[in-house]
């Protein structure tokens, strides 16, 4: 069946589904769990870990398939992370240290987590360098 067959493309949806259910579940179960502003931080920061994860991963060692790739990072990462929560939460602050807390702790972990997984996914490379056109989530 041609990749660009409706049946495929229906699958290709349903699996985004899927993915963005267990995804959105899951940061409703964290706000459950911590104060709204930790909770959010921390869904950003492990997503932002995952995802970079799954874009270097792709490029270093290739392991995961691009289907697969497709349903975590668009399904389940995107309703994992929250962008719209952390910018109300930053315009809401009520005192500049707030704010600036709230910032700096999502770009901050989140960009720290991107080059923490980077580093992940550069181990599990088999030392024969990165592959030819590595995938961009």
């Amino acid at each position: 069946m041609a990749a660009d067959h409706p049946l495929v493309r229906l699958e290709t949806l349903a699996l985004i589904g899927i993915g963005g259910f267990a995804g959105s579940n899951l940061r409703y179960f964290a706000a459950g769990l911590l104060p709204e502003i930790q909770a959010v931080v921390l869904v950003n920061a492990l997503g932002c870990f995952a995802l970079g994860g799954l874009v270097y991963e792709a490029e270093y060692a290739g392991l995961v398939g691009s289907r697969s790739r497709i349903v975590f990072t668009t399904g389940f990462l995107s309703s994992l992370t929250t962008y719209s929560t952390f910018a109300i939460q930053s315009a809401l602050a009520p005192e500049p240290l707030s704010f600036v807390a709230i910032v700096a702790g999502n770009y901050g972990l989140g960009f720290v987590s991107v080059l923490a997984s980077r580093a992940l996914a550069r181990r599990l490379r088999d030392g024969s360098g990165p592959t030819a056109g590595g995938e961009t989530a």
